[in-house]
């Protein structure tokens, strides 16, 4: 029963992951060019509207559930020494809440936060969005990554392991 726990769980947090990454590549592959190319003062609003609506969406639920269960199925894999690829889903699950989550946090939501503090018609406007979408996109590709990353290593643990 632990084992039939244990693969659906990590099914649906590698669904997560999967979104999530899918997410992430879209702003990265092309969906900050596209701000990019309406100039800083329609791009500061269209960000600051996607910000907003973002907090009030599915996307939260997906965030932080996948977070959640990543957490869980790490901590386990930590603490059961009987485990099958313990330490696979264990470097799985760090993958994901150091380099999704954290980085989310720690870096694209303070930048999200300054960009929505920009005035319009603020003189520093178009410096205030180039710096944005340059270190903003770079956190991003981060979080693309991990995000694939860690659907890649859980696909690879339930197919060896459960």
């Amino acid at each position: 029963m632990f084992d039939l726990m244990m693969g659906i769980s990590l099914t649906i947090a590698a669904i997560g992951a999967g979104l999530m990454a899918g997410v992430y590549f879209a702003f990265s592959g092309f969906i900050m060019r596209s701000l990019d190319q309406l100039g800083a003062l329609r791009a500061t609003e269209a960000m600051n509207a996607i910000n907003e609506v973002i907090l009030r969406s599915w996307f939260m639920v997906l965030f932080f559930g996948s977070t959640l269960l990543y957490a869980i199925l790490s901590a386990i894999a930590f603490l059961d020494a009987n485990l099958a690829g313990r330490w696979l889903l264990f470097a799985t699950g760090l993958i994901y809440v150091f380099g999704m989550f954290l980085c989310t946090v720690m870096f694209n939501v303070p930048l999200n936060n300054r960009l929505a503090e920009v005035s319009k018609g603020d003189d520093t406007e178009v410096e205030t969005w180039t710096l944005y979408s340059k270190h903003w996109t770079r956190w991003n590709h981060i979080r693309s990554v991990c995000s694939l990353a860690t659907l890649a290593l859980s696909m690879h643990y339930l197919v060896n392991y459960t």
